[in-house]
């Protein structure tokens, strides 16, 4: 017997030129063609309904809503229907309406899986925990799965997280929780990593951290094997909040044996050892120091602990790790903050800095590696090691007189980490105007002889990727900066014309460092001419968070240098993405859900609070409403209906201070300034560097 074939439904085959206008934003077609359908089947409801999705798109809002709720007012169960209202509520931003509608579907059709899950993801979207604890548990009768089950307990999760009463959540929300997860891990039914994620989350919301670290090192921690170490990491953490230092240490030291490049565990070791030092630990006379084995418990231990791993780097020859060599610096850092006397025998902190230039000099994060660092070196010594490492770069001059050049890249990159170095410790902005000037000179020309590698890297007759950044971009951004710091010395607008030229020299090359364009902006903006300021931020290409944390480089100056039209844009550009943050967000938690990332979810709530909260975009919003009010008041009608619009009301329209973030990102420019030129912000207890003061809150 021949197998028989999927039969289609003939109304998919009906309303699938509808949805081929709509899908491709033909929406007047969309309108027709549903209008000829519905002619002749007047009781095809999906059909109403996608009507209504092309009326919503064409402007036509209140004629759609009500098409909308005349369908759903005949309580729709088929799935077409169904899917079509939820897309036209979601576009009309009236999502509590979906869960109606799956409420009416779920009753009709009581055994349907698919409609419940649809039922607990519309709770989802509106943040109903409660209905959605009971809509998972529905499920779960229906269709005993784990997802279904532990979406629940998720659910009671997020009333606890939610709620504002703390006492409440840690005695009802969080213990039913555990009681639930407790009851499947009884009777064995745990099966995914997910399901483990949740238990350590709800335990260790409740503090009850030696539970949580019986479940960790226990079976159900085999599990956890999505991520590189998670087990040693929760261990690692759970240490930390229980004040268990000697399991702390041996398990950093354990894990520093395998990777001794792991910068987050040498920080866990140090911690974790001067605890243990201050408590007087002592390891016992028979057995195991700890769970984790051997501890160390002696500044000596820990010297030879870290020359160990540096000898065995020794050893290598080639491609040493970095980590045995800063956490040296770092060991003598910490015993000179308390005043130990044993951070002489890991040797002199300029010997050790200048060794290790010597290994890692020709590497990008070198200076970022020693900044951290440099407080080590005293005053007097500041020149004496710029000199000494400025010895090791192989530089040659091409003429008599002329300046001397690197040959090669690493030969660049060394001396451009030297530079570096000096501004960090203060010697470029010790020099007087003359010296200013000459170093200005160099860096711009050690900047222009730097783009010929760039030429090299490139088969012949290739040009580079507008992506792709030069190799000498930092000599001319430091030139910039020294330019600025003569400006903000003297006031004199012709450095800041000197280095608004440069920088965009600089763009030419390397269409998108960022460094580059953010620096233009704000020049740009102290002079007054915001026109190019648009163009150079669209450029940034900024993504997602970031129009909060680098918005109010545009809008600050937009409407104080008088340009209305352009302030009006760049709100709404802003106000976009803080309208659709709601709307994602509730698909990243519902995504969450479905594969089961329940430790994401509060990340994303969070995120989202922290977003609606956000200073920038109670500013951006205010400024609006008042741009709006302005471009408009020649028209009484039009601001009449403007006002109306915006439904204030003063009495009822408290504003929450306590609750506002400042999430600007004002260390966005890279600086090399040392910490004595560091300044407040007006708005932000961010330390920032003095010219963005200058000139972000000037």
């Amino acid at each position: 017997m021949a197998a028989r074939g999927h039969v289609q439904d003939p109304n998919d085959r009906r309303l699938r030129p509808i949805y081929d206008y709509l899908d491709n934003g033909n929406n007047k077609m969309a309108i027709q063609q549903a209008d000829k359908l519905l002619k002749k089947h007047k009781d095809l409801y999906c059909a109403k309904v996608l009507k209504a999705i092309g009326l919503q798109r064409t402007g036509k809002q209140d004629e759609a809503f009500t098409l909308a709720q005349e369908v759903t007012a005949l309580e729709p169960t088929d799935d077409n229907s169904l899917q079509a209202l939820t897309i036209l509520y979601r576009e009309m931003h009236r999502p509590e309406l979906v869960t109606k509608l799956y409420e009416v579907a779920v009753k009709k059709v009581p055994s349907s899986e698919e409609y419940h899950s649809h039922l607990f993801m519309a709770y989802a979207r509106v943040g109903e925990y409660k209905k959605m604890q009971q809509a998972g548990m529905a499920l779960y009768k229906i269709v005993p799965k784990n997802p279904y089950y532990f979406w629940s307990v998720m659910s009671l999760v997020m009333q606890a997280i939610s709620e504002r009463d703390e006492k409440l959540s840690k005695t009802m929300f969080l213990p039913l929780a555990e009681r639930m997860v407790a009851k499947m891990v009884k009777e064995e039914k745990i099966e995914a990593e997910a399901e483990v994620q949740l238990y350590f989350m709800i335990l260790e919301r409740l503090g009850k951290y030696v539970e949580a670290l019986e479940v960790v090192r226990g079976k159900l921690g085999e599990k956890l094997t999505s991520e590189l170490q998670s087990r040693e990491n929760k261990c690692m953490a759970l240490y930390k909040k229980l004040d268990r230092w000697p399991e702390c240490n041996a398990l950093s030291r354990k894990l520093l044996l395998t990777n001794p490049d792991d910068w987050q565990f040498f920080l866990s070791y140090f911690d974790s050892l001067f605890h243990v030092i201050d408590e007087s630990w002592s390891p016992p006379e028979e057995g195991e120091h700890s769970l984790e084995g051997e501890v160390e418990s002696s500044v000596a231990q820990a010297i030879k602990f870290v020359l160990d791993r540096i000898s065995a780097e020794e050893t290598k020859g080639s491609r040493q790790l970095r980590g045995p060599y800063l956490a040296r610096l770092e060991l003598i850092q910490r015993l000179r903050q308390r005043g130990s006397p044993e951070e002489k025998e890991l040797g002199e902190p300029h010997e050790l800095m200048f060794q290790y230039f010597e290994k890692f000099g020709d590497k990008p994060c070198c200076i970022s590696d020693l900044k951290i660092f440099l407080d080590l070196l005293a005053p007097d010594q500041h020149v004496q090691f710029i000199n000494r490492v400025m010895e090791t770069v192989l530089l040659t001059a091409p003429a008599e007189g002329a300046i001397a050049l690197p040959a090669d890249t690493k030969a660049l990159q060394r001396h451009l980490c030297v530079v570096q170095l000096a501004r960090s410790l203060g010697l470029h902005h010790a020099m007087d105007r003359e010296h200013k000037l000459s170093l200005i000179h160099e860096l711009k020309t050690r900047y222009r002889h730097g783009l010929e590698f760039g030429k090299l890297r490139l088969p012949s007759g290739k040009s580079s990727l507008k992506t792709e950044l030069q190799y000498s971009d930092v000599y001319c951004l430091l030139a910039a900066h020294v330019l600025i710091d003569m400006w903000a010395e003297t006031g004199e607008e012709w450095s800041l014309w000197q280095c608004l030229g440069l920088l965009e020299e600089g763009l030419i090359q390397s269409p998108s460092n960022a460094q580059f364009k953010l620096l233009l902006i704000l020049i740009f903006c102290r002079l007054g001419a915001f026109e190019p300021v648009v163009d150079l931020y669209s450029s940034l290409d900024a993504k997602h968070v970031q129009h909060d944390t680098i918005g109010y480089l545009l809008t600050r100056y937009a409407e104080s240098l008088g340009q209305f039209a352009a302030s009006s844009q760049s709100c709404n550009f802003s106000l976009r993405f803080f309208h659709s943050n709601q709307k994602d967000t509730s698909e990243y938690i519902i995504q969450a859900y479905k594969y089961g990332a329940f430790e994401k979810i509060p990340e994303f709530i969070a995120f989202r609070n922290r977003l609606n909260s956000s200073l920038h975009f109670a500013q951006v919003r205010t400024e609006r409403m008042l741009l709006d009010l302005f471009l408009e008041a020649n028209i009484l009608s039009s601001l009449e209906e403007n006002i109306k619009s915006m439904g204030l009301c003063p009495e009822e329209d408290a504003i929450p201070w306590n609750d506002m973030r400042d999430n600007r990102d004002l260390t966005v420019l890279a600086s090399w300034d040392p910490k004595d030129r560091y300044r407040y912000s007006l708005f932000s207890s961010t330390l920032m560097y003095s010219y963005v003061q200058m000139f972000c809150i000037a």
